[in-house]
């Protein structure tokens, strides 16, 4: 929960790196957050409101900590528009997520494993 609240308090800033760990707790606990909000809707009949602002409040962060986790694999965040392509673009996204950080020192910043 640590990492998800540090992303949230975190979610302007498009600067430096995101360990794996921290873009996947948060991942983790948006998934988590959304299916609980789909039960409650569900349970309760109401049309999917809760789910909508849910998004709506999280989609900042989001691509905060989607462009740090690209830095921190020594790549643009630019390239977080290439989700942009159906397929493909997640594919890729996905796979740049789960790659290991730079070792060193890159040109976003230090390594956050080290810091």
């Amino acid at each position: 929960m640590n990492w998800y609240l540090k992303v949230l308090k975190n979610y302007v800033n498009f600067q430096g790196r995101a360990r794996r760990k921290e873009y996947w707790m948060f991942t983790l606990f948006n998934v988590i957050f959304s299916i609980v909000l789909t039960i409650v809707e569900s349970l309760a009949d109401i049309s999917p409101f809760l789910t909508s602002i849910y998004s709506l409040f999280i989609i900042l962060p989001s691509l905060a900590v989607t462009v740090r986790r690209l830095h921190d694999t020594g790549r643009s965040g630019w390239w977080v528009l290439i989700g942009l392509i159906p397929l493909i673009g997640s594919i890729v996204i996905l796979v740049f997520t789960c790659l290991d950080s730079d070792v060193e020192e890159n040109r976003f910043g230090k390594n956050p494993k080290v810091v």
